[in-house]
């Protein structure tokens, strides 16, 4: 049989085993009578299958993840928006649900923003003492940390140091480490610095701004270079150089052009044959220079220019957040931070307006909230057969010994009835569902049966047992859908 190794993941529709809750659409099971499952939670409803794959579980790849794998990324402009600030319960409260984990502050407007020592704040186009403050309260109530964004052409190297200064003393424990500018290899075709601008005048100005925040902040933390897409001739020779200098390797990362016609779900949800490459190249970069925290896609999400309307806020990109993470984690990277914000109809896991107020969680947040439940432990490899093409499959070994496992199927019509063997007796398996009228949908997503709350809240009503006899879970898993299970033996 023709199998192909992957770390546990299934693509269009997650199962989590083990959860309290499952929604009712999308995935069924394939068990016939005789077979065991969990008590206490309804029964997979079965289906009548397309295609039929098996899925088997083996031991740890080595890697492991933990809540602070998955985390957002805001322009710098954002903080002269109320958003952040320790009186938006609502955003707290989504933050909290997916753990402790990393903002990302930079974008494009990073190198439009200037430090204003003697602002009051909220004010557009310059960051004053008062937007770091709320900032850093925010941060303190969530639990999370934050990669910092300094300007680095439209400023001065003295004056980020001052900003910088100010940003380490009030953020504290909160700060992660400082990023200077934003995506360099681009900054001669946007008119930032003249068309001769290369990666030499890029590392000199890096050098210049580095040394000057490390001799106003003792100790400082560096990331680095943010690179929009020439990671060849920007990240990779970076990471040699600035080696000692930096604690993380960063880079940008979008499927296709948010404005061309053929930036679609389907080609959202296929596999990007230049991704593995970048990834690879990443890896070799940070080990092979012992970069402590290895390296990290500080920016990302589905299609740049702000997306593609209509389908980068549909369902479909719930189940590609689940697959990309999964995918930079079996290529060593240490995390991924999804951009965003504001309320257009192109990505953003949160949708806010220019208040300061969450409107809604749009389907992105949900795969990053699923994603979330799995990233506390090891991952597992997981061979996948190939007869269901678009059928992912990726398992975590918890540390109370369970195994979470989430069955990803992003096809559009096809209905896989999923064998999965696992290499121990089964104890018990319950499912939850992430499921939504149609891939192309832009509401009515639901995860265990429940959306996410006006609060920020969110809780499963709906759990799913999974038929299992011996060794192996018998399943089927609905097109266009996913399901996380806890499986415990």
């Amino acid at each position: 049989m023709n199998l192909k190794v992957r770390m546990c993941l299934i693509a269009g529709t997650v199962i989590l085993i083990g959860c309290s809750a499952l929604s009712g659409t999308g995935i069924g099971s394939g068990a016939g009578t005789g077979m065991g499952s969990s008590a206490g939670a309804a029964a997979l409803p079965a289906y009548k299958t397309t295609s039929t794959a098996t899925v088997s579980v083996g031991p740890t790849s080595g890697l492991s993840l933990d809540s602070t794998f998955a985390g957002f990324s805001y322009e710098k402009s954002i903080l002269s928006e109320p958003l952040f600030d320790s009186g938006n319960k609502v955003l707290i409260q989504l933050f909290q649900n997916l753990g402790p984990g990393i903002l990302r502050i930079g974008g494009n407007s990073v190198n439009k923003t200037t430090w204003d020592p003697n602002g009051t704040g909220l004010t557009a186009g310059s960051t004053s003492p008062a937007d770091v403050d709320r900032l850093a309260a925010f941060l303190r109530a969530t639990g999370w940390r934050v990669i910092y964004g300094l300007n680095a052409t439209t400023s001065s190297a003295s004056l980020s140091a001052a900003e910088a200064a100010y940003a380490s003393t009030s953020l504290g424990s909160q700060l992660y480490g400082f990023e200077i500018g934003n995506e360099p290899d681009l900054y001669a075709s946007n008119g930032l610095k003249p068309s001769t601008y290369d990666f030499s005048d890029f590392l000199s100005d890096w050098d210049s701004y580095s040394s000057a925040i490390e001799t106003a902040v003792s100790g400082a933390v560096m990331t680095g270079p943010a690179a929009a897409y020439n990671y060849a001739a920007y990240t990779i020779p970076f990471a040699s150089s600035e080696a000692k200098k930096i604690q993380l390797l960063t880079q940008h990362y979008y499927r296709a052009n948010g404005q061309s016609t053929t930036s679609t779900i389907d080609l959202l949800l296929s596999p990007d044959p230049n991704l593995p490459k970048m990834l690879t190249a990443l890896a070799s970069a940070a080990s092979g220079n012992s970069i402590p925290d290895g390296y990290r896609l500080a920016e990302a999400n589905s299609f740049y220019n702000g997306g593609a309307p209509g389908i980068s806020d549909a369902f479909g990109s719930a189940l590609w957040v689940v697959e990309f993470c999964f995918a930079l984690a079996e290529n060593g990277a240490t995390g991924v931070n999804f951009h965003g914000g504001g309320s257009g109809t192109g990505y953003t896991p949160i949708a806010n307006d220019s208040e300061g107020n969450v409107l809604e969680a749009r389907p992105e947040y949900y795969g990053m909230l699923l994603f979330s439940m799995m990233a506390k432990g090891a991952l597992l490899t997981t061979e996948v057969s190939e007869t269901a093409s678009a059928l992912y499959a990726f398992a975590v070994g918890n540390e109370n010994g369970g195994t979470s496992i989430v069955l990803l199927n992003n096809s559009r019509t096809d209905v896989v009835g999923v064998r999965v063997q696992m290499p121990q007796a089964v104890a018990s398996a319950n499912a939850l569902i992430l499921t939504a009228p149609t891939l192309d949908s832009t509401s009515g997503e639901t995860f265990g049966g429940s959306t996410i709350a006006p609060d920020g809240t969110w809780s499963a009503t709906q759990t799913y047992q999974v038929p299992f006899q011996d060794s192996q879970l018998s399943l089927d898993v609905f097109s266009g859908s996913a399901i996380l299970m806890q499986v415990n033996q």
